[in-house]
């Protein structure tokens, strides 16, 4: 079986009851981060998700669904556009790491939108647990064709690959039978976009092509129902995303994990710091050095670390005096500086006195990134590191996985923590009764009757 069919055999099939208890509350809890972190991407440290929103005012208007905090009603397309870039914008949404893929940036903003649309416009509510199975279905989708790509990646995984796992999750929300499940992926794909480039440059392009694909998936799904006709082998066919897209490519493990009907949602990973994931672990190992031995950027001579090729091409890249937040976010010298300066990387490690911080910008020649001889392209760990002090000591930390990973999870506590400190940075304020009901109507999605009483929480009304 090719992995096009496979795929479309496993969304035309997943139920709610098919689901472990463990793959149900990884969806609850990746949910509730996924949505915290988008609110606070509207804030004021994210000026351009202001653009976002004066540009779809002009795609027209509609009722259909909502942009979070602000609440504006729009059509669904630009709904999910407008959330995927708040939820991408900060590099702060959880990652599959084996795929390289954010799985809930395109699907999680589109998936709502199509929820409240299917509510709103088909007087058909969706309720939690037809949410939940429909974000399985995208985020496996999404993952197994990430994980299938066996080179340097050349175009932007998170954006496309969202898109088809989001294509697959609205056909699943509405019902759809293979063959319209089918025509929604070709069409889609069609609609694909998004390179390299934008990451390589450190451009806030990059959230943009998450945005356009979330608004892709919602406008192809009307595309397909409405009987438009769409290629049907998007996958494998000779111009498909694996041969086209990853050029070098291998469908057997992906096709394995649905044989074993293993939940993808259990191998995500937390976003601990916003910042890409690539750097998860050197800032992990820093701050605990920095804490065992009070490091600081006066008594740190220089920092080796030794990575896998994938972090060197995502975040090994040079210092810039005017750089923007999105490129520091991606800066490895930065992200370091930053931790031996502050303790920790938080969303206000990108206020423009610290963009130009001279001390910053001092240290960032001390930090080298080596080559550790690993030869997977995919790969962000093992990391190795060494950090050499100005009285000639040498310490050395080490991580197989990096913080908030499945093997190295976070707690209840450390959740909640990065739940209220999205919350504190949002628009406009959320007050202490509005974050403890939303936090439960998360806890309780399963038992929600209508997707849109979730969606009332992630709007705060002006008065």
């Amino acid at each position: 079986m090719s992995l096009t069919d496979a795929l479309l055999q496993h969304a035309n099939t997943l139920r709610f009851e098919d689901l472990s208890a463990e793959a149900i509350a990884a969806t609850r809890v990746f949910v509730m981060d996924s949505a915290a972190v988008g609110i606070s991407g509207s804030g004021p440290q994210v000026p351009l998700t202001q653009v976002v929103r004066r540009t779809v005012a002009g795609y027209g208007a509609g009722n259909e669904a909502r942009a979070w905090v602000t609440g504006e009603a729009l059509p669904a397309a630009s709904a999910a556009m407008v959330n995927g870039y708040q939820i991408h914008s900060q590099e702060f949404d959880c990652v599959h790491m084996p795929a390289v893929v954010h799985p809930f940036a395109v699907i999680q903003s589109a998936l709502f939108a199509a929820a409240e649309q299917r509510a709103n416009v088909d007087g058909v509510p969706v309720n939690g647990k037809a949410l939940i199975t429909a974000l399985n279905v995208a985020v496996d989708v999404a993952t197994l064709i990430g994980i299938s790509g066996r080179s340097s990646m050349r175009f932007f995984r998170p954006s496309m690959c969202g898109a088809l796992g989001a294509a697959a999750g609205i056909a699943h929300l509405h019902g759809a039978d293979e063959e319209l499940l089918r025509r929604a992926l070709g069409l889609t794909y069609s609609h694909l976009s998004g390179t390299m480039q934008a990451h390589v440059e450190g451009s806030p392009t990059l959230a943009l092509q998450v945005a356009l694909n979330a608004r892709a998936a919602v406008s192809c799904w009307e595309l397909a129902r409405n009987g438009f006709p769409a290629p049907r082998h998007v996958l494998e066919g000779p111009f498909g995303y694996l041969p086209l897209m990853e050029g070098e490519f291998d469908t057997g493990p992906s096709l394995q994990k649905l044989a074993a009907r293993e939940a993808q949602i259990l191998n995500v990973s937390h976003k601990v710091f916003p910042t890409g994931g690539a750097a998860h672990a050197a800032q992990d190992m820093l701050m605990e050095l920095r804490e065992q031995h009070a490091l600081n950027l006066e008594n740190v001579a220089g920092i080796e670390l030794r990575a896998p090729p994938l972090v060197r091409r995502l975040v090994g890249r040079a210092h810039q005096c005017g750089m923007e937040t999105s490129y520091a976010r991606l800066c490895l010298p930065y992200l370091l500086g930053t931790v031996l300066r502050d303790g920790k990387v938080g969303l206000s490690a990108y206020a423009p006195g610290n963009l130009a911080d001279t001390r910053l910008a001092a240290f960032a020649p001390h930090v080298t990134l080596v080559p550790n001889g690993c030869d997977d392209p995919n790969a962000l760990v093992p990391q190795s590191m060494q950090v050499t002090l100005r009285d000639g000591r040498v310490l050395h930390n080490h991580r197989d996985a990096a913080i908030g990973s499945p093997q190295r999870p976070l707690s209840r506590a450390q959740q909640l923590e990065k739940i209220h400190h999205c919350l504190d940075h949002a628009a406009r304020p959320f007050d202490a009764g509005h974050r403890d009901a939303l936090i439960s109507h998360f806890d309780q999605l399963q038992d929600i009757d209508d997707v849109r009483r979730l969606v009332d929480l992630l709007i705060v009304e002006t008065p």
